[in-house]
């Protein structure tokens, strides 16, 4: 299916707002830089050669005459709050900032209010250029599309359903992946039309998620579209202060903690946000609100940095003053906006929830030529045996959790644990006194007392105690799947020590304990 029947979202965008921000005069090449890689450069410093996502030094090497800028975040927001406004007062009632600079709402109410979805673009184009900057404006199936339509001759209305074919003759780069950049171009594949040609499922084995969606977005189909529904109160998370807190500060402090406590509700629940919305509640009784996105990947401090920049400009334009009464803020909310299944991240490496994105993508370069096994993580599970406790996932992969830690095992092997887990068990043979193989009866006692100890790949030893065996029935109940088995351990005249089990009147060695 593409897309949904009857969504259509309206993307603004103000091209080059984080430099418009900083005042830069007409001409005068300026590039904004965070962690030394330009977010946004003037049309002075792209004719020189400057790009976005480019290295501070190579920018420079190009434009030697370019002012660099550090990123300040809140001061953008802050310096786009009037923009949001304008538009909240004279065309969209709601809307989204994805970002400073870009704003996207649901097209189809307004359209229809103000009498097609050509209207609602000059209109929203008017409202932005009356506070003297450029802005274009792009209308699709999806906020992606839509995003991309603003950037292109001006602002670009993509017919209903369209969205697939419209993205066809693109380059796979403008899909944002780096992975699939670099990757894709080496098989042939250079256009998104191209990439949207090929298998669900095929994609879902070789690129993991992020190409999962990548592979949806090219073929005009939409996991989340952009909404102002009503948030969910059940996960709502809020302060209130007496009296009223008129400073800036002290509310982004406790915006932090919200936002900690916010991430922590939703993890326990499982689920994952595509907005949230602030609201501030004036000692009047009246609430001020934005929405941003998150789509789960802002941070605690990222969601307290954004409302920074509006908490910022509301008290520069005195909207939380209270004519005759005290001003400040009363109350402060953050609500959680389009829940969704948490399915989309997987565990990072050294335990933090999630694995950085540079991590991932140097991770999926690898795949991309040793295999999609190549690179993995290990979790923790469930299980009796000393192999089943730990699990090797595929970077990219979402673990599906099979085996839980918290299950009883009951017959699971005991302390102390082996030194070595041999990923494939190996071929074993012990024997008795007279050379015979030793097995194991149906009331699970040796068929005779072990002398001597035969592994792949090392001499044979003599046996010099031995612990066990210890039945095991897993499955039963599933025909196909069911195992009975025995472990025993055993030490050996050369100072080592063995984990075996035997599996249908084979003997096999699972671990070393060194």
């Amino acid at each position: 299916m593409t897309g949904l029947a009857g969504a259509r979202a309206v993307v603004a965008w103000v091209p080059d707002f984080p430099v418009l921000a900083y005042g830069a005069a007409d001409g005068v090449p300026v590039a904004v830089v965070y962690r030394d890689a330009v977010v946004a450069c003037s049309a002075s410093a792209r004719a020189a050669g400057v790009r976005r996502r480019m290295r501070v030094r190579t920018a420079l090497t190009r434009c030697p005459g370019l002012r660099v800028v550090e990123r300040d975040l809140a001061a953008e927001i802050r310096r786009f709050e009037p923009v949001i406004r304008r538009v909240e007062e004279t065309v969209l009632p709601s809307l989204e900032v994805i970002r400073p600079g870009l704003i996207a709402a649901p097209a189809r109410g307004p359209s229809r209010y103000w009498g097609g979805e050509q209207q609602l673009q000059v209109r929203l184009v008017d409202a932005v250029t009356e506070l003297g900057l450029p802005a274009q404006v792009g209308i699709a199936g999806s906020t992606f599309v839509a995003a991309l339509a603003a950037r292109r001759d001006m602002g670009v209305i993509v017919p209903a359903g369209a969205d697939a074919a419209w993205l066809s003759p693109y380059p796979v780069g403008v899909l944002g992946v780096p992975r699939l950049t670099e990757l894709l171009p080496q098989l042939g594949i250079g256009t998104v039309g191209a990439f949207a040609g090929l298998p669900a499922g095929r994609v879902a084995e070789r690129l993991g998620v992020d190409g999962v969606a990548a592979h949806r977005i090219a073929r005009g189909e939409v996991n989340r579209p952009v909404t102002v529904k009503a948030p969910s109160e059940d996960y709502a998370v809020g302060r209130e202060f007496e009296p009223a807190e008129a400073r800036v500060d002290p509310l982004v402090f406790v915006a932090v903690e919200l936002a900690d406590e916010l991430h922590v509700r939703l993890a326990g629940a499982g689920v994952v946000c595509a907005r949230v919305e602030a609201v501030v509640e004036r000692a009047d009784g009246r609430s001020l609100t934005r929405l941003f996105r998150h789509e789960g990947r802002l941070s605690s401090r990222a969601v307290a940095e954004r409302l920074r920049g509006v908490l910022g400009a509301w008290s520069e334009t005195g909207v939380l003053d209270v004519p005759g009464g005290e001003p400040g803020v009363h109350r402060l909310v953050l609500r959680p906006e389009a829940l969704a299944p948490d399915a989309g991240r997987q565990q990072a490496f050294a335990g933090e929830r999630d694995t950085p994105v540079e991590v991932e993508r140097a991770a999926a370069r690898v795949q991309a030529v040793l295999g999609h096994r190549a690179v993995a993580r290990i979790t923790e599970s469930g299980g009796r045996g000393p192999a089943d406790r730990i699990r090797l996932v595929p970077v990219g992969d979402l673990d599906e959790g099979l085996h839980r830690m918290d299950a009883p095992w009951l017959g699971s092997l005991p302390a102390p644990h082996p030194a070595t887990v041999y990923p494939v068990r190996r071929a074993a043979r012990l024997t008795g006194p007279d050379g015979t193989l030793i097995g194991v009866s149906g009331r699970m006692e040796l068929t005779a007392e072990p002398t001597s100890l035969a592994i792949d790949g090392r001499r044979t030893a003599e046996v010099t105690g031995w612990a066990g065996p210890w039945p095991l029935l897993e499955q039963w109940w599933q025909q196909g799947s069911a195992r009975r088995i025995a472990r025993m351990q055993v030490t050996t005249d050369d100072a080592h020590a063995w984990l075996r089990l035997v599996d249908h009147s084979r003997w096999w060695v699972e671990a070393h304990y060194g």
